[in-house]
């Protein structure tokens, strides 16, 4: 009987605690719904763990001149950045903590959808900056991995260039497990269900068990199938 009505009272005060929380806009009944959603969602078709391989590290190719060209901080790249929220996703609602990988899957939508592969001059690597790479979205690898780079970063996404054997590409951040529960859900069924669909999600776990998911050109949606398995370097930009 007292073990009933603790249950009824610790119930009651859990309701109480949501209502509360949705009242002021903290976690409440929607947040838990979207918790529930995800969790579910993930048991029956899980994101695809990606087996980091892992040669010997090399220095990872033109460095710093790569490192100069990712304006993230140039008006022409941010206003850029900024424009693609607004034309992509902007009216997903809830998801909150999650607001800045949207935008950031915003900006990998437009940057993929208007990417063209031209290839470098035989004569050598040429590499773009972000803001030139802006005239006219063409470019090779690791011009689209300086691009779409500078404009994560420039609306808070935390990004980083892998090198592999004759190529590069970008990665997000995403975070822990539990976050990359909710961006499965969220790309398989909120933003990129056409695209992603019967597809599965592939990811990098670092050795901190941080999750980086896959925004390379050949990708149609966030964490698509990556093009070289052997990984030779990485360069992240916090």
């Amino acid at each position: 009987m007292y073990l009933r009505t603790i249950i009824i009272l610790c119930i009651a005060v859990y309701l109480l605690i949501l209502f509360y929380g949705t009242v002021i806009g903290n976690y409440g009944f929607n947040e838990i719904s979207e918790d529930y959603n995800s969790m579910i969602y993930t048991m029956s078709d899980n994101p695809y763990p990606q087996d980091i391989i892992v040669a010997k590290l090399l220095p990872f190719p033109n460095k710093t001149k790569i490192l100069n060209a990712i304006e993230y901080q140039n008006p022409k790249v941010r206003n850029f950045a900024v424009m693609a929220t607004t034309k992509h996703f902007k009216g997903i609602r809830g998801y909150s903590d999650y607001r800045t990988i949207i935008q950031c899957f915003a900006v990998f939508k437009e940057i993929n959808s208007r990417w063209n592969y031209v290839n470098d001059p035989k004569d050598g690597d040429y590499i773009a900056t972000a803001s030139e790479s802006l005239e006219y979205f063409s470019g090779d690898c690791d011009d689209h991995s300086i691009l779409m780079a500078a404009a994560v970063r420039s609306i808070g996404g935390t990004p980083r260039l892998i090198h592999t054997k004759g190529h590069i590409y970008p990665e997000i951040l995403i975070g822990s497990m539990i976050d990359l529960e909710k961006v499965n859900y969220l790309i398989k069924n909120v933003l990129f269900t056409k695209e992603s669909y019967g597809k599965k999600i592939h990811y990098h776990i670092d050795e901190r068990g941080q999750v980086w998911m896959n925004l390379d050109y050949t990708a149609t949606y966030p964490g698509g199938p990556f093009m070289y398995e052997e990984i030779l370097g990485a360069l992240t930009l916090n």
